[in-house]
């Protein structure tokens, strides 16, 4: 009977971080919340989410809260092949439907690090507000970044484009 205690302990323990980073607020699902490493001298830093509405009706994410100078939701813009960030007021999360903030696209702009830098490891809790849904805490998990140029990790295989 103990070994079935400590296994299902042991199972359970090794659930929750797992559990802990993804998060639930009424109909959203919110999955993977993490941020890139950035340099010392860094002002600014991007954070990354996945939003799930497993509902019937829509919602927004109009705010994210954190313990930085700003902090604000902005998506990127490409004119005349320049990317470009803009502050937007909302993301619209749709009834059914899968809304990615990420590199390139939607993002939370964490501005005012002043000489200290998201390290790989660290931990940024924060506060994502939803119109309808409420304030949902959540934690950023800074991630390394890894180099676009690094290729080890692709498989060429059957590839024929070189």
């Amino acid at each position: 009977m103990k070994h079935l205690l400590l296994t299902l302990c042991a199972a359970t323990c090794l659930a929750i971080p797992a559990a802990a980073h993804e998060y639930k607020i009424g109909d959203l699902v919110v999955d993977h919340p993490m941020a890139f490493e950035t340099a010392k001298t860094a002002m600014a830093g991007g954070g990354y989410l996945i939003i799930t509405n497993t509902g019937t009706t829509a919602d927004s994410l109009i705010a994210v809260e954190a313990d930085f100078p700003r902090v604000m939701i902005h998506t990127t813009e490409e004119t005349d092949g320049i990317a470009k960030m803009r502050h937007v007021d909302r993301i619209e999360i749709p009834a059914g439907e899968t809304v990615k903030l990420e590199p390139g696209g939607f993002h939370v702009m964490f501005m005012g690090l002043n000489g200290d830098p998201f390290e790989d490891g660290e931990q940024i809790p924060a506060t994502l507000l939803f119109e309808n849904a409420g304030a949902l805490d959540i934690v950023f998990n800074v991630e390394p970044r890894k180099d676009a140029h690094d290729h080890k990790d692709h498989d060429h295989s059957g590839h024929d484009n070189h």
